[in-house]
């Protein structure tokens, strides 16, 4: 038996976010980032249109990017003092999964961080308050999905929460928030979503109804995103409608071992985060390399390239040579490095990468057994053995290909 579950209710479109003001409740808390939302005058609009309905509001900003646990363990204790009855998550992917953390916390004070990151494991919530999600990047797509990433820094580890509870009741995917999203966050957020479609269509929990999700939003995002990556107003506007139909994509039907390398790899060494857009963008085209060893992932990539890229190829190998170098002109067209050891800081490419390859090649065995340990890899089509993972993580660090 198979499950699909989406927000109760989801607005799109220019001027949506006032649509918090049919909300019916008392109180409200809006947790926010690092203070792009009010220089646009968006919590401002959101916090307006919450009074206006009647609740009393309270603010949680500076929500870091990677967000920790304590930041959502500070973020519950507020929370547990006011009482809200609605959760107001509003910004990119960072404060909306901070915000799914603070909730579980908030309405059962007794749970662990090691507790929440037990896969749909979560008991029920909304005992206290519902939430909504207001995005404000177009890649995450966590204003629809059951996913948050928290990181440990102690253990230079991003955790997955993974739980349908957690999934939004009301999401908002307003395309006026992005019209002002730098470039280098636009092409990062936009080959995370990339990521997701092309991951939830080879998963091995994908059906039907994820499927037609994953397809249509990939098409869209090849499209549309080198010009969203150039300020085209109308390109934001399809790219924030495409993110957050690959998010019901993937929030039913999963992801894989480029999310699984994404998160283990992103806090682990001391030169700087690997930001996740820019990690799943290097990662992709190489674990489709490993993947398409399995017959049926192959079939599939070779579908996507034909039936949706319209690449040129007479057998499916041929096609899945061609998706994996369409995926890397995209990564050359938007300015993404094509491996770790071009990777400089803020996901530039440079040179030399910020991230040492001696501390790589130090830390790359246990990052390896953490990568097979995340929740996304149960769903790849193909479960890496500790020792493919490491040859994996080589790859992507030295930009070579996969054959094994």
């Amino acid at each position: 038996m198979g499950r699909f579950t989406n927000p109760r209710d989801l607005y799109f479109g220019e001027g949506a976010r006032h649509e918090v003001k049919n909300l019916k409740g008392e109180r409200a808390v809006i947790v926010t980032g690092g203070g792009s939302m009010r220089r646009g005058g968006f919590l401002q609009d959101v916090e307006n249109d919450l009074k206006e309905a009647g609740f009393e509001v309270k603010l949680i900003e500076g929500v870091e990017s990677d967000p920790s646990v304590e930041t959502v363990m500070n973020g519950a204790a507020v929370m547990s003092e006011f009482q809200p009855d609605w959760i107001i998550a509003l910004g990119g992917g960072s404060p909306i999964d901070a915000a799914k953390a603070m909730w579980i916390k908030y309405e059962y004070p007794e749970t662990t961080f090691e507790d929440m990151c037990k896969v749909f494991g979560l008991p029920k919530l909304r005992t206290k308050a519902h939430f909504c999600a207001i995005s404000s990047t177009s890649g995450t797509a966590t204003e629809v999905t059951a996913f948050s990433i928290i990181t440990d820094y102690a253990k230079g580890i991003k955790f997955p929460i993974a739980d349908f509870e957690i999934t939004p009741d009301v999401a908002i995917v307003d395309p006026e928030l992005t019209y002002t999203m730098p470039a280098k966050l636009c092409a990062h957020t936009g080959m995370d979503a990339l990521t997701h479609s092309i991951e939830a269509y080879v998963s091995t929990a994908g059906s039907a109804y994820t499927d037609a999700n994953a397809l249509y939003a990939m098409r869209e995002i090849v499209e549309w995103l080198p010009k969203s990556y150039q300020g085209d107003k109308e390109a934001r506007q399809h790219m924030h409608d495409a993110q957050c139909i690959a998010g019901i994509a993937f929030s039913s039907g999963l992801l894989g071992i480029v999310h699984s390398m994404a998160h283990k790899t992103g806090a682990a060494f001391t030169g700087d985060h690997i930001i996740h857009g820019c990690a799943n963008a290097m990662y992709l085209g190489k674990v489709i390399q490993f993947n398409a060893k399995d017959a049926r992932a192959k079939s599939r990539y070779a579908y996507i390239a034909s039936e949706v890229f319209h690449l040129a190829g007479e057998t499916e190998d041929e096609l899945v040579a061609a998706l994996v170098q369409m995926i890397r002109d995209l990564n050359d067209k938007i300015d993404i490095p094509q491996g770790i050891k071009n990777y400089g800081k803020g996901g530039v490419k440079a040179d030399e990468s910020i991230i040492d390859y001696a501390e790589f090649e130090e830390k790359k065995s246990r990052i390896a057994v953490d990568a097979i340990g995340d929740a996304c890899t149960g769903s790849n089509p193909r479960i890496p053995t500790p020792e493919e993972m490491e040859k994996l993580l080589e790859c992507v660090y030295n930009d070579v290909d996969v054959d094994f």
